[in-house]
């Protein structure tokens, strides 16, 4: 008789490399991001990659640059919040979104944007927020 065991309290722990290329004062090589600070980062280089950006991963990205370029408005600002959510929702298996809140900010044009999501193994929630510009 064969017996399931799930793992439902395994909490799994996220390393990435420090993208700044930090070097650790005393190993002398590159310093890793761990935990929840590794997903952001993650999310955050997502986000603000452009399709067709990444060699061999023509559809790895947001391609949010190029609703930057639109009018300053409300209904850019909807788009920005489905593109975000869609992106993360696509590529990044680790998050799971609650909510995307993307407002215009006219007087610094741009755009402000508060994502909350929570990681998979963990049930406290987790807000980022972040000031998307255009850069000519």
């Amino acid at each position: 008789m064969a017996t399931e065991t799930t793992y439902s309290n395994v909490t799994r722990s996220y390393k990435d490399l420090d993208l700044n290329f930090a070097i650790h004062p005393i190993k002398k090589d590159i310093n890793k991001v761990i935990g929840e600070n590794a997903v952001i980062a993650s999310l955050r280089n997502l986000l603000l990659t452009a399709q067709f950006e990444r060699p061999f991963q023509p559809y790895l990205g947001g391609n949010i640059k190029a609703l930057l370029f639109e009018p300053l408005d409300v209904i850019t600002a909807k788009n920005l919040e489905v593109q975000i959510k869609t992106t993360v929702d696509n590529f990044e298996p680790r998050v799971i979104v609650q909510s995307v809140l993307v407002k215009p900010d006219f007087d610094n044009n741009g755009f402000i944007v508060n994502l909350t999501f929570r990681l998979v193994n963990q049930l406290n929630p987790i807000q980022i927020t972040f000031f998307l510009e255009r850069v000519r």
